[in-house]
Parts: C-alpha cells; structure tokens; sequence
C-alpha cells in the first residue's frame, strides 16, 4: 500500500507563481502542501535578472494599453489577447503588493521603484521611444522576489516538503478530474501519493533538453511530463526562446538589463550590427530578432573569436559606477565565466536556449484546459497550472523581456484565486482515490529497479540534448526538423530501457535523474513534433522553407498529444476583454 496524506490543495514546485499561489492559499487558512526538488530559495526564478514589467510610469509616461499592445506585438500575434490584457491590467497590482511584502527594489531619488528600458517595451503603441517599464532589483530582481515570497510562505504557514520530486498525476477514471500528485522523498526513497481537492503545476520550464542553456539543471519540465503521460496535450511547444545574451562558452544568463542600461551588440568589425536589422529598438528589439540577427552575422562569417563563433556585447562605456550599482551579478558572472572584467572589456556573448513559451494550456484563472467533445477548451476539474509550465497564452510566440517574473506573480495569485473559489464550490471532503491510484508510477520505479544492463541514463541525456541544440535551434531547416523528429523517437526508445547501477534508497540522485530524463523526452517529443508541422516562421520558429508568418493557416494554438504523437489545433483568442482587438501587422522593430 503506497502512504496517502491529505491535504486541501497541493502546489508543485516552489519557483515564483508556485509561492505566489500557495501563499494566496495558505492566506486562507487551507492545509496546503508545496512539493520541491530544490529548497524553495533555490528555484529557477531566482536566476532571473532584469526585472519585472509594470507600467509605473516612474521615469517615463506609460500604461497598460501600451504595454499590452508590446506583447501582443511581441508574441508575434500568436498571444491570447484577453489574457494578455488580463496581465497587464493587473501589473501595477502585484507589483505593488511585492513592494508591500518588502521587496528590495532599487529606488529613484524621489524614493519610487527604479525602473530600466527593456527589449521590446516602447511607448505609445510602437513607437521608437522605449518604455521604461522593468521594475529592478539591481540584476537580482528574481532573488529579491523569490526570497520575499518565501518568507511570506513561512509567515503564513505554509507546509514544504524540500526535496520531494512529483512523478504523476492521479486522475478520477470517471471524469478524468485531478485528485492528487505521487511523489517520492528524495531523503528514504519512498513514494507517497499527496491527496488534494486542487492540485497546482508550478513547476517552470525545459531548457535542459537543449544542449547549451540558461537553465539550472533542475529545469527538466517536469510537470509537463505528468501532464503528458496522463492524457493531456501540451500546448505551442515549437516556441522556445534563445536569450540573445548567454556567457559564450558556459551559457550563463547576461540579462538584457545590460542593454537596457545602454550596452550594445558588436561584430568582428567593431559594427554595433543591430542598426541594420531593428533601425528603430536597436539592441532591445524582441529577443527572436536580436537572437537571429547574432545568429545571422555569425553565420555570414563576421563572428569574432578564433572560431568566429560569437559576438560581443560591449557596457565598458556605461562606467563602473552604473556597471557597480546597476549590474553588479553581471559583471561577477562575466569575470567568474568569460574571464572578462566588463568595466574594460566587452563580454563574449552567444543565443542560449531560454524560455519555454509552450506548456500544459491553461485560460487567464490558471484552469487546466484539454480538448473534450465539441469544445477545444473544456476545464479538467481539479487541475491548475502557472508560471513557465504553463501556456496561458500571454507570450505567444515570443516572450518579451521582464514580461516572466510578471506571468509568476500575476497567474500564481489568479490561479490561487481560483483554486479557492473552485474549493469552496465543492462538497466537503475528498473525492476517493482510483484503486490503482499510483500503481504506474510504481511499475515505472520497478522497471529502473529490475534493469540488470540497459542504456546508460547520461547517454541518453545527451544524444537528446544534442538533436534538439542541432535540430530545433534558432534557426530550422526542413530536414533537419524531418530527422530531428526521427532521432528523439529513437531516443524516446532508449529512454524505455535505462538502467540505474546504484539501486539505492536513500538520497540515490541517479533514480532521480532516470526519472527527470522521462519528463525531458516527452517535452523534446513535443517540441519536435509540433516544430517539425508548423510550416511557417513566426515569433522563435523560425524555418528556411517558409521564412513569412502565415496568418491565414497558422494563426492557431498547436495542441500535441502523447498518444502516437498526435496533432490537433486550436484558435487565438483574438477578442480581448474589454478593450479592442490589435489586429496583427507585420512586425518590425
């Protein structure tokens, strides 16, 4: 018998929205239950830099129609717009109510939150002026927060479990609603099933399946795998963003505050190259063009090195009072993993895999969403998810800068909203458990117990990294996409038959990561797939064969199915809430 403990709602991961969900929850005074690989203050959101998007106005006019109208444009109209709106009509709000929570923001003389020009962020709808809309601490901005958000937690008693690892969903047969999560305790071994009335994926992105990223390694997309293998599609997945600006080499972050605060991009020749390709925003155009154009000069043979294989970012002449005070983890990452003091010298930079603007679908209230019967959008009951895991859609195609701790906090407390109003709905106590309610997850751990000889788990790690680095990067060739596809079935077969030579209980990391590389072939699985079908270019997808968006045939959500790969779509939604629709244009920056 596998142990049940009871709780009203669980929340796994504890990144930004994962918190910022739990701690609505927990406000509440409901027994909630936050499961993490990592102790809280180790969650990815911690590595993000710039800032958070809000339209204060602290510095420079601005507002949330214009900022709305940035990431419709950004996502390259590939972006829902009522939940874009949603977003940034509730910016100013959360972020207020952080800065309330006592997070350290950087200030400005009159003592207001200091905010920085960001890629993408303009003012009056486009125009060549930037918006000055990150809300920043220093270049910690993620730490400030996750750290605000977890002594929030603790204030309110919310009840961790620090290195728990997720495995699966448990799903009631009868109407397919979500009951619980089973988990192992990564300290005994033991798997547990965690019962709750709402359960809340929170648990951030992929970028380890690339073989060059920005990502901590815990980043294994993990709740996309328990989405996947439980019978849910997993949404616009061929949309992952490369960072423009990762450490040549080591593929450390370089946020794009660099470029907010003044920095700019450099070729072999000395060119500050972005002129020719964004006249207007420059270097803070969206980051799929500033990412193709490095990528481009690369590739026309003006890459600077031995190798001619990156290109230089250059901040020397902001001074080393603003690089001090305004980017001080930059310049510590770029001494630490460059060899570079960028007080003197330009910072080697290179497109490193980012973002996952795909994920399990879910509407503006943080609802699961799967295709049933006539309706494309019918809700899983029982079911949430926010933060980068999920695909609301506000990003699209395309996640503008600063726009993702924004996405954290404002569907972490809208899906907390609602796991609320939903539980209150509810008759009292718990649904039953299915009778075999954590059976799979156990056949999955025996096989990796019984494997006597198999594939080694890090082999298979890395041809999967590797296909997707030469199959699904920046820029995709057909054939390419037809091969990469190939490949990852192969390896998806492989990973069906890994073997583990420690089969130790306690604290064995080796069964963990047998079981991170499941959750990393279906998000390959998926990303492959759908990029391999969407016969366009459009936001980060960009293809050699069909280099034009084409507005008319793919202006529509991919939807991919474990069950033998398949494809299904459904449409944008075009209509916002209250305000008109951006009709989509031709994007240039």
């Amino acid at each position: 018998m596998i142990p049940v403990r009871k709780f009203d709602a669980i929340v796994v991961g504890a990144g930004g929205s994962g918190m910022r969900a739990s701690l609505e929850l927990a406000r509440a005074n409901l027994k909630v239950a936050v499961l993490t690989k990592v102790f809280p203050t180790r969650s990815h959101t911690v590595a993000a830099q710039g800032g958070i998007a809000a339209p204060l106005a602290n510095s420079a006019e601005d507002n949330w129609h214009w900022h709305m109208y940035d990431t419709v444009k950004g996502s390259d109209y590939l972006g829902d717009q009522d939940a874009i709106e949603y977003m940034c009509r509730r910016a100013i709000e959360v972020v207020v109510e952080l800065e309330h929570m006592g997070m350290p923001f950087d200030r400005l003389e009159s003592g207001r939150i200091y905010q920085r020009p960001f890629g993408g962020h303009t003012q009056s709808y486009g125009s060549p002026k930037m918006a000055m809309r990150a809300c920043a601490a220093a270049d910690r901005t993620g730490h400030a927060m996750l750290h605000t958000l977890y002594q929030q937690n603790v204030r309110a008693n919310t009840q961790f479990f620090v290195e728990w690892m997720a495995l699966d969903l448990v799903r009631d047969p009868q109407d397919g609603a979500v009951v619980g999560v089973v988990a192992l305790e990564m300290e005994t071994g033991e798997v547990s099933i965690f019962q709750a009335k709402a359960t809340l994926l929170a648990t951030g992105g992929s970028g380890r399946m690339f073989f060059s990223s920005t990502n901590a390694f815990i980043n294994t997309g993990d709740g996309l795998g328990m989405a996947a293998r439980a019978g849910l599609p997993l949404e616009d997945m061929e949309f992952y963003q490369f960072h423009p600006t990762g450490v040549y080499g080591a593929g450390v972050l370089i946020t794009e505050g660099v470029r907010g605060e003044g920095g700019y991009l450099l070729n072999k020749n000395g060119e500050r190259f972005m002129e020719r390709y964004a006249p207007n925003a420059k270097d803070l155009a969206s980051r799929d063009v500033v990412s193709r154009a490095m990528t481009t000069e690369i590739k026309e043979g003006r890459g600077c090195g031995e190798h001619a294989d990156h290109v230089l970012l250059k901040l020397d002449h902001l001074g080393a009072e603003v690089i001090n005070l305004r980017l001080p983890g930059i310049r510590e990452i770029a001494i630490k993993f460059a060899n570079v003091d960028p007080i003197r010298e330009p910072i080697p930079v290179v497109p490193t895999a980012h973002y996952q603007m795909g994920g399990v679908p879910t509407n503006y209230m943080g609802q699961v969403v799967a295709p049933e019967g006539a309706s494309k959008e019918a809700i899983v009951p029982g079911l949430y998810a926010a933060g980068e895991c999920s695909c609301v859609s506000v990003h699209g195609g395309n996640r503008l800068g600063c726009n993702s701790l924004l996405d954290l906090v404002v569907f972490g407390k809208s899906s907390g909203e609602q796991m609320l109003k939903d539980m209150r709905a509810l008759p009292m106590p718990h649904r039953n458990l299915p009778k075999d309610a954590g059976e799979a997850t156990r056949s999955r751990i025996g096989r990796l117990d019984g494997a006597k000889s198999g594939e080694r788990v890090a082999d298979v790690l890395n041809d999967l990294r590797r296909s997707m680095q030469a199959h699904c990067g920046v820029f995709r060739f057909p054939e390419d996409l037809v091969e990469g596809v190939e490949k990852i079935k192969t390896i998806a077969e492989r990973a069906g038959r890994t073997f583990i030579a420690d089969k130790s209980k306690v604290f064995n990391t080796a069964r963990i990561e047998a079981l991170e590389l499941e959750n990393l072939v279906e998000t390959a699985m998926a990303t492959a797939v759908s990029a391999e079908a969407r016969k366009e270019s459009r936001g980060a997808h960009t293809r050699s064969d069909f280099p034009n968006r084409d507005d008319k045939s793919w202006m529509k959500h991919t939807l991919w199915f474990k069950e033998g790969n398949r494809l299904d779509y459904k449409p944008v939604h075009l209509k916002a809430l209250t305000v008109e629709t951006f009709e989509p244009k031709v994007r240039t920056y």
